[in-house]
């Protein structure tokens, strides 16, 4: 492994290296905690690219509450964008590698067909904006770029749908859930993994990428999947978007095409219901 610093090692994400980390042994990854290493605080970031010299800087921090940020558009905005435009200069200025986290939320989400990188990014609420000018400010003053666009992340860390429906499960006996968005669920360790495999390789196939993993799901289809590896007994009805409403709009279809991470960088993707097997597996040893 090359010198890497992970930005917002506390988060979901973040955990996820934590564990991969400590589990394989690997010393040459930094985690830095929230105030040392703000992505908003210049004189912050700074003394850690002077101090680490890092080849690698891996942007897990993100502002992801996405009802919240059609009300507070200015917190989102400064997280989502300026700090990753923060990180982008530095790493400019240090020769560091950015590896970045974005999101499925800049498509508009109206057609049935896998979004390719090559689509025309259209967000339909603040959150995916956000995001998409995150993306814009990286790559208009950065050559050395991954930008990595997933999906419906969740892991055995931190606040995620899987950890949601475990517990509604475990408390009710009837359960709601939206039959007519579909994605695809990605394990936040199979994305670590991935991330990390560009730096082992020391690709230079730098760009935007799309990463989620493998197969289509509704958010029912994921619902019941969750219940039914973990053996939870609660019944489950699907609904429409239209009876469940929400501050932010929510894309129809969000399936991303990985042909392109698959081919110029090697990424082996699991299928996702055999990922979620692994995290709930995981989630009951713990």
């Amino acid at each position: 492994m090359k010198n890497t610093v992970i930005f917002g090692a506390s988060g979901q994400l973040g955990s996820c290296f934590k564990q991969i980390a400590e589990n394989e042994g690997i010393t040459d990854i930094f985690f830095p905690g929230e105030t040392e290493a703000n992505i908003l605080d210049e004189n912050a970031l700074k003394s850690i690219f002077e101090e680490q010299r890092p080849v690698y800087a891996i942007n897990c921090a993100a502002y992801t509450a996405v009802d919240k940020a059609e009300d507070d558009y200015e917190t989102a905005d400064k997280v989502n964008k300026v700090g990753a435009a923060n990180l982008a200069k530095f790493c400019a200025e240090y020769g560091t590698t950015l590896i970045h986290v974005s999101t499925d939320f800049v498509f508009e989400g109206n057609e049935p067909t896998p979004r390719t990188e090559e689509d025309i990014a259209a967000p339909i609420n603040a959150y995916g904006q956000t995001k998409l000018d995150g993306e814009l400010a990286i790559s208009s003053v950065l050559e050395k770029y991954f930008i990595l666009r997933t999906s419906w992340l969740y892991s055995e860390y931190g606040n995620n749908f899987v950890k949601t429906m475990l517990k509604f499960g475990a408390e009710r006996e009837q359960l709601t859930i939206i039959a007519d968005q579909v994605g695809t669920p990605t394990y936040g360790i199979d994305l670590a993994y991935a991330i990390l495999e560009i730096i082992k390789t020391e690709s230079t196939a730098y760009g935007l990428y799309h990463y989620s993993n493998e197969g289509v799901a509704s958010w029912y289809d994921f619902a019941k999947a969750i219940f039914d590896l973990s053996e939870t007994h609660v019944k489950t009805l699907p609904i429409p978007t239209s009876a469940y409403k929400t501050r932010a709009v929510r894309p129809a279809y969000s399936v991303m095409d990985k042909s392109k991470i698959k081919n110029a960088l090697s990424i082996e993707i699991p299928y996702w219901r055999d990922s979620l097997a692994i995290c709930i597996n995981r989630l009951k040893n713990n």
